[in-house]
């Protein structure tokens, strides 16, 4: 897959009540909003959708906006909403909070992708679906419902695993993630 062949839907929806109400997709990582870390991974997309609340973000591109219906009904909706704006054969789905996604990763998810997707897995092997690369197809036809769990929608598909170090699908959570996030930020 070349750079630009591809789209990107940025999960960016959550209430964040770990974070006592504050947007926590604004805090600060490394001198920059974790929502703009991200956005910055997934600058060399066609096209960047991002399903949340509008934000005041500096970027150097244009990004759609648009809300799961209804809003706050999990990121399988979220994702269901953010396919209705990707008009690219391969998308990538990375969350808000993970703020240490980065280019490298999303190009290696890109690559991956051989029949319905590919998925980041940690050294636990363990499936990070918000850090993923899968056939636009494929998911407009997966059972992304409201409420409905991501591993629950697309463990069923037919995913490759592509190992990434912990901290690339690092997502902040709570206040002890935002701490451990900044101290590895230095």
């Amino acid at each position: 897959m070349s750079t630009g062949s591809w789209d990107a839907v940025v999960l960016a929806g959550g209430r964040a009540r770990r974070m006592a109400g504050d947007d926590k997709l604004l805090m600060d990582v490394g001198g920059r909003p974790m929502l703009g870390r991200v956005l910055e991974a997934v600058a060399d997309a066609h096209r960047v959708v991002v399903v949340g609340p509008r934000r005041a973000i500096d970027i150097d591109r244009d990004v759609e906006w648009c809300r799961e219906q209804p809003e706050g009904s999990g990121p399988a909706a979220a994702l269901r909403a953010g396919l209705e704006h990707v008009t690219s054969d391969i998308v990538v789905v990375v969350a808000g909070d993970q703020p240490f996604v980065d280019a490298a990763t999303v190009t290696s998810l890109v690559s991956a992708v051989r029949d319905d997707g590919a998925v980041a897995v940690d050294e636990s092997l363990q499936p990070q679906w918000l850090c993923s690369a899968w056939r636009t197809a494929v998911l407009r036809i997966a059972p992304l419902a409201a409420n409905e769990s991501l591993r629950v929608a697309l463990g069923p598909l037919r995913w490759r695993p592509l190992r990434v170090e912990a901290v690339a699908a690092l997502d902040c959570d709570t206040p002890e993630d935002l701490r451990r996030a900044r101290e590895l930020a230095q």
